[in-house]
């Protein structure tokens, strides 16, 4: 079962107690602040769940598995994810 933005809506007004709309608000808000960052190619961390880095992959020569054809793969960036321990430990004791 897949975890839905819905759903993480839903159990912020549920747990906190404020009405839907605003946690909304507050789940967007906190989204925006994340792709903004990444974006600005800055790094995320959140104590005790992990951190989000963005790597750089540089211009490198490829080809097209089909045709055999070589061509160049332009650089571009990447979001990673690496978990905390604390997460993992929490993962691994249930």
């Amino acid at each position: 079962m897949a975890l839905t933005k819905a759903d993480i809506i839903k159990s912020i007004h549920d747990q906190i107690d404020f009405p839907q709309n605003r946690s909304a608000d507050i789940f967007e808000s906190f989204l925006e602040i994340i792709k903004q960052s990444l974006a600005n190619g800055e790094d995320i961390m959140i104590s005790r769940f992990g951190k989000f880095c963005v790597n750089k992959k540089n211009k490198r020569n490829g080809r097209n598995p089909i045709t055999g054809e070589s061509l160049m793969i332009t650089p571009k960036r990447l979001v990673t994810f690496m978990y905390s321990r604390k997460l993992k430990d929490n993962i691994n004791k249930q």
